[in-house]
């Protein structure tokens, strides 16, 4: 298994990012009709699997179902613990096509889920069933973008372990098309004001209800994505505390290029530098409780 980081230019695939992105808010859409909810919307997100990301299990009648992007295979699996499975083509074609055989495997299924058919946080947000605009897919950067994911993920696992207050798990926001972790302070924060685009108020004030540091990638702001780190509140000073670290004023985040990471001699090192100097700038300002590991 190869240990390496690997390399891909925005530029290369956004025309294949910008499909898959459509493709992973329908499968996303799905998991959150039928699984119970969770704080901080916790119960929509993907994981990164040995294949892709994947739903997780979700509960259906007495039994689960589970939807999983296979980067190897170039499948979308769709199985249910009765045994049935189906499963989609990871091909060019339009989000339409691919949200009509979605619904026709999850049917074969016995699912029939009702969904917003509308991407969020993106614009403009063109109806699933008549995407015929984003239609592309490169197999082999939907897999290097999945085995960035792996990589990051498996650093933030490391760095969630240092954190003994509540925490999210590492997961795969389909929205932004981020993978994310969180920290909490135990406080509550005042009501987010919203602002991103195609999605209600109320999703962020759930999502924000509490004081937190995140922490993420995204394959966006950099040659090859970037990782960030924010807090909210933000507290004063915030943008010049932590060490090392380049804050984007306009974004309201810390930045740090996949490429650094990638090509630095210890990237391991180089990503946790950055989430544990971001967190400290967040909880020693904020004043968290100074128990809490950081």
């Amino acid at each position: 298994m190869s240990g390496q980081w690997p390399r891909l230019r925005v530029a290369d695939w956004a025309d294949t990012r910008d499909t898959l992105h459509m493709w992973m808010q329908i499968v996303g859409k799905v998991r959150m009709a039928y699984a119970p909810p969770v704080n901080h919307w916790w119960h929509v997100t993907l994981y990164p699997s040995a294949r892709g990301l994947t739903t997780s299990a979700v509960p259906h009648g007495d039994g689960v179902f589970e939807l999983e992007f296979d980067f190897l295979q170039h499948r979308l699996h769709a199985r249910a613990s009765d045994g049935r499975s189906r499963e989609v083509r990871l091909e060019p074609k339009p989000v339409a096509q691919f949200y009509r055989e979605t619904l026709d495997a999850l049917r074969a299924l016995g699912l029939e889920p009702r969904i917003h058919a509308v991407p969020n946080e993106v614009e403009p947000a063109i109806p699933f069933a008549e995407d015929q605009t984003h239609s592309a897919y490169d197999g082999q950067a939907a897999q290097l973008f999945w085995r960035q994911l792996l990589q990051a993920s498996r650093v933030f696992g490391q760095f969630r372990s240092e954190f003994t207050g509540k925490a999210s798990p590492v997961h795969f926001f389909w929205g932004a098309m981020d993978l994310a972790y969180t920290r909490f302070s135990g406080r509550t924060a005042p009501p987010h004001p919203g602002g991103a685009p195609n999605c209600p108020p109320e999703v962020m004030r759930e999502g924000y209800s509490h004081e937190l540091a995140s922490f993420g990638f995204w394959p966006g702001g950099g040659e090859e994505g970037a990782f960030y780190a924010y807090a909210y509140p933000e507290p004063a000073g915030y943008p010049d505390h932590a060490a090392g670290a380049s804050y984007d004023p306009t974004l309201r985040e810390y930045l740090l290029p996949y490429e650094t990471v990638a090509a630095s001699a210890d990237p391991d090192a180089t990503l946790l530098a950055f989430l544990r100097s971001t967190h400290a700038a967040a909880a020693d300002l904020a004043a968290w409780d100074p128990g809490t590991p950081r």
